[in-house]
């Protein structure tokens, strides 16, 4: 069993290794292997459908290829200040992020409230909400690539 605190620590590793992934070039040149450990094998990513990236990206593998798309959407991606609301079993957190779209140039700042779900020390599904998934796919101004 794990404790509030050592999810704290499971979810403060795994987002500075996905800033070190991002900073470093994402997919392109950066290996998953970073990100790896702090992903249970059968881990649920769940995007809101009426994103570029939108849909569910499952495993390892499902959020490799989730980090090619949004990679290919965004040209940069912040997280400029993160506010971790709980670290129980379903974890919360509130992340402000800045980003500019490849396609149109154009810059966005959001909010994105996640829960993230721990087991075993490993986050096995996480789901974000966005406040306005128009807006930031407006920004984007590209096709939607399902997850399948």
């Amino acid at each position: 069993m794990t404790t509030t605190s050592d999810n704290a620590d499971v979810l403060r590793a795994m987002y500075a290794a996905e800033v070190r992934y991002l900073a470093a070039g994402g997919p392109a040149v950066a290996d998953f292997g970073t990100l790896a450990p702090f992903f249970a094998a059968d881990v649920a990513l769940h995007q809101a459908v009426a994103l570029p990236y939108g849909g569910v990206w499952r495993g390892h593998d499902g959020l490799q290829r989730f980090f090619v798309v949004m990679s290919r959407t965004w040209e940069t991606f912040e997280m400029v200040e993160q506010e971790f609301l709980s670290t129980s079993a379903t974890a919360v957190v509130l992340t402000q992020v800045h980003a500019r779209s490849r396609a149109t140039r154009r810059s966005v700042d959001f909010p994105i409230l996640q829960t993230l779900r721990v087991v075993d020390g490993r986050i096995a599904e996480v789901r974000p909400f966005y406040w306005d998934t128009a807006a930031i796919a407006a920004v984007c101004a590209q096709t939607v690539e399902p997850a399948t």
